[in-house]
């Protein structure tokens, strides 16, 4: 066999390749979650923020609100208290948001560890779009997690935190479900950010046109408005208009990147 001659790998040759990509993944993540842990003061100073009246978001729609004469936008002191119920509670709670801390540092060269798996087993054209795919992938997901930390998360805890049934009845919110709704929203609004790279993908493979996502624009403008009112449970119509605009936003961005999608397609295959 000559030296430059490629060889076939078996199949325990590829799950060898499996089994690195994940140990180097595992150490990674361990190692970024460990620092995550030790800097507790930092990691929850960040987590906790949104709860705070003088968070960014509130002070800069306080300002907004004076200046377009809106009420409602003003910030306050929330009056609202974290506790924890359980005994091991806040230490377990210490290590899952470091643990989901060290996803999010590590998810760069997660994805690249996985790209480098895969890789010998696609051709050139097809390495060069998976690249593409990986980076807007990454890059929406992440716009979305900070869309939801700065915009949907605050007010949607300030609502929730402050809405009461009857005056006798104390807000008093359990850590662990501040926790799961932080994660929640950022995963939902991760997720919506996809749009853009799930409409390339049909279009890619023919099932998607932008003429059909023209033809229905006002129903997937009134699905935004809906899917606006379940992620913000207000009773604020501005807030709600602020989350529908970048759902509408990237759906109208969407319908170019299928139409210049479907015509690249078309000048390929003439």
């Amino acid at each position: 066999m000559k030296p430059n001659e490629p060889t076939e790998l078996t199949f325990w040759d590829h799950l060898d390749a499996l089994r690195q990509t994940i140990i180097h993944i595992a150490c990674a993540v361990v190692v970024l979650m460990l620092l995550a842990f030790c800097f507790k003061d930092e990691l929850f100073g960040v987590i906790l923020a949104p709860k705070e009246g003088d968070f960014c978001t509130y002070r800069f729609f306080a300002w907004l609100g004076q200046v377009l004469h809106i009420s409602g936008l003003e910030a306050q002191t929330l009056p609202v208290k974290l506790i924890n119920t359980q005994l091991s509670g806040q230490f377990l709670t210490h290590m899952s948001v470091s643990f989901y801390a060290g996803i999010l540092l590590a998810s760069p060269y997660i994805l690249y560890q996985l790209f480098h798996f895969v890789s010998p087993a696609l051709y050139q054209n097809e390495k060069k779009y998976s690249r593409r795919l990986i980076f807007w992938s990454y890059l929406l997901f992440l716009t979305g997690v900070l869309f939801s930390y700065f915009l949907i998360f605050p007010f949607t805890f300030r609502f929730l935190s402050t809405y009461q049934v009857s005056p006798e009845v104390e807000n008093t919110i359990v850590l662990s479900s501040y926790i799961d709704t932080l994660n929640m929203l950022s995963l939902m609004m991760g997720i919506t950010f996809e749009i853009p790279v799930l409409t390339w993908l049909l279009a890619k493979l023919g099932i998607l046109s932008a003429d059909f996502m023209a033809k229905y624009r006002k129903h997937a403008w009134v699905l935004a408005m809906i899917l606006a009112a379940i992620i913000t449970p207000t009773s604020d119509v501005f807030t709600m208009l602020i989350v529908t605009f970048p759902i509408v936003l990237l759906y109208e961005i969407s319908i170019g990147v299928v139409r210049h999608t479907v015509k690249r397609k078309q000048t390929e295959e003439n």
